[in-house]
């Protein structure tokens, strides 16, 4: 086994909302965090998510992450709802959809959740 090493991606902005303990959330951040973590709870779309997050080079063709045991429509439905959450990133290139990890929103959903600060 290779001793792979990842980059680490650095947030482009700073997450939007403070550590769960060390403040209360405005009316405006619960709204969008709860979306966020709406659009994971469900079992295909968190499964999606994974393997457009663990997909080597940072990036999936839709073509390399379909096969979740739904049909194709199903599938774009479902990125199409982590796209609206902030999750996700698309780009077409001929006629295949990239998609991407939203490194600085999973940070800030990582952030809230940090008990630890």
């Amino acid at each position: 086994m290779s001793n792979l090493e990842l980059p680490v991606l650095e947030p482009d902005v700073a997450p939007c909302c403070p550590p769960l303990t060390s403040a209360e959330l405005s009316e405006a951040d619960s709204v969008r965090m709860a979306a966020m973590f709406k659009a994971l709870s469900d079992p295909v779309r968190l499964r999606l998510f994974s393997k457009v997050a663990s997909h080597e080079g940072g990036e999936a063709c839709v073509c390399d992450i379909q096969d979740v045991g739904v049909s194709q429509p199903t599938v774009s439905h479902h990125l199409k709802k982590l796209r609206e959450a902030g999750l996700l990133a698309s780009e077409r290139r001929g006629t295949w959809v990239y998609y991407r990890v939203e490194p600085s929103v999973v940070a800030g959903m990582a952030a809230l959740l940090d008990l630890s600060r």
